[in-house]
């Protein structure tokens, strides 16, 4: 995500800098001086004790290697059997096969099923649509507490990891967990000795207003994902942080991870990284998406909060998603064949907005929702355009819809 916009100027000074002195080193010889500026800079603001840091080339790899880290830190425990790396159902991970296999997002990984490892997964935190016909906050967080059940199920003498997304990206479109769900989490995970990885590839580095949105869950994970903000799109970057235990487990064990991809930890990948924090930083842009995306959310209930077929407006920061139904009183998706979401998106296109549309939101084949997450120097007009060309895409779309209907 281009979360600080293009073409920023100190970006690109700093990326040609360093291609003057050096593009690259294969990072099993050598170190770079971004890569350790840039490790000690994420370090430096990382919750908790996530102060070890672990460069790759995007966020794909970066939960691989979370997950693979997962699984040979118990082998450096002496405990092999713990191998299961567990996920929700409509997350999405990545497109390698590992980060599919515990990945939810039906639609990616159906074809691929044979392929995968043993695995469980966790019904998603959806309170619009929630998977145990419960209401928050008389539920109790029963979805969080369901992680445990599942764990006894599967047995923990078996499981290395669970792994989740704060606030579901892409799948679902912005969907953030209610207070407590991840304290829950973090609680079932520790009593039963599972890893917890948080995947911030989307919804962190700034995007919902910390610069880790876990910091809005008052829940610090084993192992922290970022990616996208981080190099805010300048170059493909991503990374691993992971806390002090876990790698003192590696030291006191084979004194090595069993993993390496040839561009981990470029230099000119981590001078572009470093300098769009630096930008972030000096501009006061985590403010700027507070502001912002509280503007971006009045704007949303204003124009779309009594559309008939906007069923749920949901997100945090300038993290939003607008979930669209056929019935809002019965919360009736739209038929699957209709494809609403890309309707929306090209008549979004027309009118000079992009946005990241979506179907199967519900289970992977039904639902439609549409996702907006604009660059943290977006303007007060700017979120007006955005806001209204997006209502009249929908309304468009939809336009087209009752055309159909009434043939």
């Amino acid at each position: 995500m281009t979360s600080i916009g293009h073409g920023v100027r100190e970006i690109a000074e700093a990326m040609a800098t360093q291609a003057r002195k050096v593009a690259f080193v294969p990072m099993h010889l050598f170190t770079s001086e971004p890569l350790e500026a840039l490790a000690e800079a994420v370090a430096k603001f990382a919750p908790g004790d996530l102060n070890r840091v672990w460069f790759v080339s995007g966020g794909s790899e970066a939960t691989e290697n979370a997950a693979k880290l997962a699984r040979q830190y118990w082998i450096e425990r002496g405990k092999p059997s713990k191998s299961i790396v567990m996920g929700r159902w409509q997350s999405f991970h990545g497109n390698t096969l590992g980060s599919m296999a515990f990945g939810g997002h039906t639609i990616r990984r159906r074809k691929y099923v044979p392929m995968f490892n043993e695995g469980s997964h966790l019904p998603p935190m959806y309170c619009y649509r929630c998977h145990f016909k419960q209401t928050y906050p008389a539920c109790d967080t029963y979805c969080a507490d369901y992680l445990e059940r599942l764990l006894r199920m599967q047995g923990p003498e078996n499981v290395a990891a669970f792994i989740a997304e704060p606030v579901v990206g892409a799948t679902m479109g912005a969907v953030p967990a209610v207070p407590g769900y991840f304290r829950r989490i973090r609680e079932i995970c520790s009593a039963h000795g599972v890893l917890l990885i948080l995947d911030e590839v989307m919804c962190g580095m700034g995007r919902t207003g910390t610069l880790h949105a876990c910091e809005q869950e008052g829940a610090v994970p084993d192992l922290l994902v970022i990616a996208k903000g981080l190099g805010g799109g300048y170059q493909p970057i991503g990374a691993v942080l992971a806390q002090a235990h876990i790698v003192e487990a590696f030291q006191r064990g084979s004194g090595a991870f069993q993993h390496g991809h040839t561009y981990i930890g470029h230099a000119v990948a981590c001078a572009a990284a470093l300098a769009v924090q630096r930008v972030i930083a000096r501009d006061h842009l985590l403010d700027a998406v507070r502001r912002q995306g509280e503007g971006l959310a009045a704007r949303l209930r204003h124009a779309l909060g009594e559309h008939p077929h906007v069923g749920d407006l949901r997100g945090r920061g300038l993290f939003r998603g607008i979930e669209l139904v056929a019935d809002r009183d019965t919360r009736t998706p739209f038929e699957p064949d209709l494809r609403l979401h890309a309707r929306i998106k090209a008549q979004a296109m027309a009118r000079g907005l992009m946005v990241y549309p979506m179907g199967g939101t519900i289970d992977g084949q039904r639902g439609d929702h549409v996702l907006l997450a604009p660059p943290f120097i977006v303007s007060d007009s700017e979120l007006d355009q955005i806001v209204e060309r997006l209502t009249q895409a929908i309304d468009a779309s939809l336009a087209e819809w009752h055309v159909g209907a009434a043939r």
